[in-house]
Protein backbone atom coordinates (compact mmCIF):
# COMPACT_ATOMS: atom_id res chain seq x y z
CA UNK A 1 0.00 0.00 0.00
CA UNK A 2 1.44 3.35 -1.04
CA UNK A 3 1.12 5.83 1.84
CA UNK A 4 0.77 8.71 -0.63
CA UNK A 5 -2.90 7.81 -1.11
CA UNK A 6 -3.39 8.33 2.63
CA UNK A 7 -1.26 11.42 3.13
CA UNK A 8 -2.58 13.46 0.19
CA UNK A 9 -6.23 13.40 1.35
CA UNK A 10 -5.13 14.07 4.95
CA UNK A 11 -3.03 17.09 3.90
CA UNK A 12 -5.88 18.45 1.75
CA UNK A 13 -8.43 18.08 4.56
CA UNK A 14 -6.08 19.70 7.10
CA UNK A 15 -5.51 22.72 4.86
CA UNK A 16 -9.24 22.96 4.11
CA UNK A 17 -9.94 22.94 7.86
CA UNK A 18 -7.39 25.72 8.32
CA UNK A 19 -9.28 27.81 5.75
CA UNK A 20 -12.53 27.19 7.63
CA UNK A 21 -11.07 28.83 10.75
CA UNK A 22 -9.74 31.88 8.90
CA UNK A 23 -11.37 35.27 8.56
CA UNK A 24 -10.11 38.10 6.41
CA UNK A 25 -9.62 40.23 9.52
CA UNK A 26 -7.10 37.68 10.83
CA UNK A 27 -4.60 38.90 8.26
CA UNK A 28 -4.70 42.40 9.79
CA UNK A 29 -2.77 40.95 12.74
CA UNK A 30 0.36 41.40 10.64
CA UNK A 31 -0.16 45.14 11.14
CA UNK A 32 -1.79 45.24 14.57
CA UNK A 33 0.66 42.88 16.31
CA UNK A 34 3.73 42.78 14.07
CA UNK A 35 6.35 41.93 16.72
CA UNK A 36 5.05 38.50 17.75
CA UNK A 37 4.09 37.71 14.18
CA UNK A 38 7.49 38.46 12.65
CA UNK A 39 9.46 36.82 15.49
CA UNK A 40 7.52 33.58 14.97
CA UNK A 41 7.78 33.80 11.19
CA UNK A 42 11.54 34.39 11.40
CA UNK A 43 11.86 31.30 13.55
CA UNK A 44 9.75 29.21 11.18
CA UNK A 45 11.10 30.34 7.81
CA UNK A 46 14.75 31.18 8.53
CA UNK A 47 15.92 29.83 11.88
CA UNK A 48 14.54 26.30 11.68
CA UNK A 49 16.09 25.41 8.28
CA UNK A 50 19.45 26.75 9.51
CA UNK A 51 19.25 24.64 12.69
CA UNK A 52 18.24 21.58 10.65
CA UNK A 53 21.16 22.08 8.27
CA UNK A 54 23.62 22.31 11.16
CA UNK A 55 22.19 19.21 12.83
CA UNK A 56 22.16 17.27 9.56
CA UNK A 57 25.89 17.84 9.17
CA UNK A 58 26.60 17.28 12.88
CA UNK A 59 24.83 13.89 12.87
CA UNK A 60 26.37 12.92 9.49
CA UNK A 61 23.01 12.03 7.97
CA UNK A 62 22.91 10.27 4.62
CA UNK A 63 21.79 12.46 1.68
CA UNK A 64 18.28 10.94 1.71
CA UNK A 65 17.76 11.60 5.44
CA UNK A 66 19.44 15.01 5.21
CA UNK A 67 17.01 16.08 2.49
CA UNK A 68 14.14 14.59 4.51
CA UNK A 69 15.23 16.57 7.59
CA UNK A 70 15.42 19.79 5.59
CA UNK A 71 12.00 19.02 4.12
CA UNK A 72 10.33 18.89 7.54
CA UNK A 73 12.25 22.01 8.63
CA UNK A 74 10.91 23.88 5.59
CA UNK A 75 7.28 22.85 6.23
CA UNK A 76 6.06 25.10 9.07
CA UNK A 77 2.61 25.30 10.56
CA UNK A 78 -0.18 22.78 10.40
CA UNK A 79 -3.61 23.00 11.95
CA UNK A 80 -2.53 20.92 14.96
CA UNK A 81 -0.47 23.87 16.21
CA UNK A 82 -3.70 25.80 16.74
CA UNK A 83 -4.99 23.02 19.00
CA UNK A 84 -1.76 22.96 21.01
CA UNK A 85 -1.85 26.77 21.36
CA UNK A 86 -5.34 26.48 22.78
CA UNK A 87 -4.28 23.72 25.21
CA UNK A 88 -1.32 25.81 26.39
CA UNK A 89 -3.49 28.89 26.92
CA UNK A 90 -1.82 30.63 24.00
CA UNK A 91 -3.13 33.16 21.52
CA UNK A 92 -5.21 31.03 19.16
CA UNK A 93 -5.97 33.90 16.75
CA UNK A 94 -2.23 34.56 16.39
CA UNK A 95 -1.62 30.83 15.89
CA UNK A 96 -4.22 30.58 13.10
CA UNK A 97 -2.81 33.65 11.33
CA UNK A 98 0.75 32.37 11.58
CA UNK A 99 -0.23 28.94 10.27
CA UNK A 100 -1.99 30.50 7.29
CA UNK A 101 0.75 33.00 6.46
CA UNK A 102 3.61 30.52 6.85
CA UNK A 103 1.78 28.04 4.61
CA UNK A 104 1.45 30.72 1.93
CA UNK A 105 5.04 31.96 2.27
CA UNK A 106 6.46 28.43 1.98
CA UNK A 107 4.91 28.16 -1.46
CA UNK A 108 7.90 30.35 -2.41
CA UNK A 109 10.57 29.55 0.20
CA UNK A 110 10.24 25.75 0.16
CA UNK A 111 11.06 25.30 -3.57
CA UNK A 112 13.96 27.76 -3.25
CA UNK A 113 15.55 26.13 -0.20
CA UNK A 114 14.85 22.53 -1.21
CA UNK A 115 16.05 23.18 -4.76
CA UNK A 116 19.41 24.30 -3.39
CA UNK A 117 19.60 21.49 -0.80
CA UNK A 118 18.74 18.82 -3.35
CA UNK A 119 21.26 20.12 -5.87
CA UNK A 120 23.97 20.19 -3.19
CA UNK A 121 23.22 16.87 -1.45
CA UNK A 122 21.05 14.78 -3.75
CA UNK A 123 23.09 14.77 -6.95
CA UNK A 124 25.54 12.19 -5.60
CA UNK A 125 22.72 9.66 -5.05
CA UNK A 126 20.59 10.57 -8.06
CA UNK A 127 17.92 12.60 -6.21
CA UNK A 128 16.50 15.53 -8.14
CA UNK A 129 13.69 17.98 -7.40
CA UNK A 130 11.13 18.71 -10.15
CA UNK A 131 10.37 22.24 -8.94
CA UNK A 132 7.43 22.67 -11.33
CA UNK A 133 5.70 19.56 -9.97
CA UNK A 134 6.36 20.67 -6.40
CA UNK A 135 4.75 24.05 -7.07
CA UNK A 136 1.74 22.45 -8.76
CA UNK A 137 1.21 19.97 -5.92
CA UNK A 138 1.46 22.66 -3.24
CA UNK A 139 -0.92 24.97 -5.10
CA UNK A 140 -3.45 22.18 -5.57
CA UNK A 141 -3.22 20.51 -2.14
CA UNK A 142 -2.37 23.46 0.10
CA UNK A 143 -3.39 26.81 -1.34
CA UNK A 144 -6.63 25.77 -3.05
CA UNK A 145 -8.15 24.00 0.01
CA UNK A 146 -7.34 27.01 2.22
CA UNK A 147 -8.99 29.40 -0.25
CA UNK A 148 -12.10 27.19 -0.53
CA UNK A 149 -12.33 26.97 3.28
CA UNK A 150 -11.90 30.73 3.60
CA UNK A 151 -14.69 31.36 1.09
CA UNK A 152 -17.05 28.94 2.88
CA UNK A 153 -16.30 30.64 6.21
CA UNK A 154 -17.02 34.04 4.66
CA UNK A 155 -20.27 33.02 2.93
CA UNK A 156 -21.60 30.37 5.36
CA UNK A 157 -19.89 30.96 8.75
CA UNK A 158 -22.23 28.65 10.70
CA UNK A 159 -21.65 25.79 8.29
CA UNK A 160 -17.88 26.41 8.42
CA UNK A 161 -17.94 26.25 12.22
CA UNK A 162 -19.91 22.98 12.17
CA UNK A 163 -17.55 21.37 9.61
CA UNK A 164 -14.47 22.54 11.53
CA UNK A 165 -15.85 20.99 14.72
CA UNK A 166 -15.81 17.59 13.04
CA UNK A 167 -12.56 17.92 11.06
CA UNK A 168 -10.52 19.34 13.94
CA UNK A 169 -11.32 16.24 16.01
CA UNK A 170 -10.42 13.91 13.14
CA UNK A 171 -7.11 15.60 12.22
CA UNK A 172 -4.88 14.07 14.90
CA UNK A 173 -6.24 10.49 14.59
CA UNK A 174 -5.82 10.71 10.81
CA UNK A 175 -2.19 11.77 11.16
CA UNK A 176 -1.55 8.96 13.66
CA UNK A 177 -3.11 6.50 11.18
CA UNK A 178 -0.63 7.67 8.56
CA UNK A 179 2.26 7.28 11.00
CA UNK A 180 1.10 3.77 11.96
CA UNK A 181 0.78 2.60 8.34
CA UNK A 182 4.18 4.07 7.48
CA UNK A 183 5.79 2.37 10.49
CA UNK A 184 4.26 -0.97 9.54
CA UNK A 185 5.72 -0.71 6.03
CA UNK A 186 9.17 0.63 6.90
CA UNK A 187 9.84 -0.53 10.47
CA UNK A 188 13.13 -2.23 9.56
CA UNK A 189 14.60 0.95 8.06
CA UNK A 190 13.16 3.09 10.87
CA UNK A 191 14.62 0.94 13.66
CA UNK A 192 17.95 0.66 11.84
CA UNK A 193 18.25 4.47 11.82
CA UNK A 194 16.25 5.30 14.94
CA UNK A 195 19.25 6.29 17.05
CA UNK A 196 20.84 8.81 14.73
CA UNK A 197 17.77 10.21 12.94
CA UNK A 198 15.58 10.04 16.06
CA UNK A 199 18.11 11.98 18.15
CA UNK A 200 18.57 14.46 15.32
CA UNK A 201 14.86 15.31 14.95
CA UNK A 202 14.44 15.48 18.74
CA UNK A 203 17.34 17.92 18.93
CA UNK A 204 15.71 19.94 16.15
CA UNK A 205 12.43 20.26 18.09
CA UNK A 206 14.12 21.18 21.37
CA UNK A 207 16.47 23.71 19.76
CA UNK A 208 13.58 25.24 17.79
CA UNK A 209 11.55 25.82 20.95
CA UNK A 210 14.60 27.07 22.88
CA UNK A 211 15.51 29.55 20.13
CA UNK A 212 11.90 30.71 19.82
CA UNK A 213 11.79 31.31 23.57
CA UNK A 214 15.09 33.18 23.37
CA UNK A 215 13.83 35.42 20.56
CA UNK A 216 10.64 36.09 22.53
CA UNK A 217 12.70 37.24 25.52
CA UNK A 218 14.91 39.46 23.37
CA UNK A 219 11.87 41.17 21.83
CA UNK A 220 9.92 41.23 25.12
CA UNK A 221 7.11 38.97 23.95
CA UNK A 222 5.36 37.55 26.98
CA UNK A 223 2.40 35.49 28.17
CA UNK A 224 -0.01 34.01 25.65
CA UNK A 225 1.92 35.31 22.64
CA UNK A 226 5.20 33.74 23.80
CA UNK A 227 3.55 30.35 24.28
CA UNK A 228 2.10 30.56 20.78
CA UNK A 229 5.43 31.57 19.26
CA UNK A 230 7.16 28.61 20.94
CA UNK A 231 4.55 26.16 19.66
CA UNK A 232 4.40 27.58 16.14
CA UNK A 233 8.17 27.46 15.69
CA UNK A 234 8.43 23.96 17.19
CA UNK A 235 5.49 22.38 15.38
CA UNK A 236 5.97 21.51 11.73
CA UNK A 237 3.54 20.33 9.06
CA UNK A 238 4.54 16.65 8.96
CA UNK A 239 1.76 15.81 6.49
CA UNK A 240 3.18 18.28 3.96
CA UNK A 241 6.73 16.94 4.33
CA UNK A 242 5.57 13.33 3.98
CA UNK A 243 3.42 14.23 0.97
CA UNK A 244 6.37 15.85 -0.84
CA UNK A 245 8.78 13.05 0.04
CA UNK A 246 6.52 10.21 -1.08
CA UNK A 247 4.65 11.88 -3.94
CA UNK A 248 5.31 10.21 -7.33
CA UNK A 249 5.25 13.72 -8.81
CA UNK A 250 7.98 15.16 -6.54
CA UNK A 251 10.65 13.07 -4.73
CA UNK A 252 8.89 9.68 -4.87
CA UNK A 253 11.08 8.40 -2.01
CA UNK A 254 9.48 6.57 0.94
CA UNK A 255 12.72 6.54 2.95
CA UNK A 256 12.95 10.34 2.73
CA UNK A 257 9.74 10.62 4.76
CA UNK A 258 11.25 8.88 7.82
CA UNK A 259 12.60 12.10 9.43
CA UNK A 260 9.13 13.65 9.12
CA UNK A 261 7.49 10.55 10.63
CA UNK A 262 9.89 10.54 13.59
CA UNK A 263 9.51 14.31 13.92
CA UNK A 264 5.73 13.91 14.07
CA UNK A 265 6.00 11.43 16.93
CA UNK A 266 8.59 13.35 18.96
CA UNK A 267 6.89 16.68 18.26
CA UNK A 268 3.73 15.51 19.99
CA UNK A 269 5.67 14.09 22.96
CA UNK A 270 7.71 17.28 23.44
CA UNK A 271 4.82 19.68 22.96
CA UNK A 272 2.44 17.73 25.20
CA UNK A 273 5.16 17.92 27.86
CA UNK A 274 5.49 21.65 27.20
CA UNK A 275 1.72 22.11 27.57
CA UNK A 276 1.79 20.17 30.86
CA UNK A 277 4.63 22.34 32.21
CA UNK A 278 2.86 25.55 31.18
CA UNK A 279 -0.40 24.45 32.81
CA UNK A 280 1.45 23.47 35.98
CA UNK A 281 3.07 26.93 36.18
CA UNK A 282 -0.28 28.63 35.62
Amino acid sequence: MNTIWIVLPILTVLMFDLGLTLKLKDFYMVVTRPKAFFVALTGQIILLPLIAMGLGYAFHLTPVFFIGLMLIACSPGGSSSNIFSKLAGGDVALSVTLTAMSSLITLITLPLIMGWVTAASGAQVGITLPVGNLLKQNLLLMLLPVVIGLIINYVWPKAAKAIDKVLSKAAFPALMLLVTVFFAQHYRTIFANLGRVGLCVTALILLAIACASGLSRIFHITGRERRTVNIEVGMQNAAQAIALATSPFVFNNQEMAIPAILYSLMMNVVLLTYVAVVKNKK
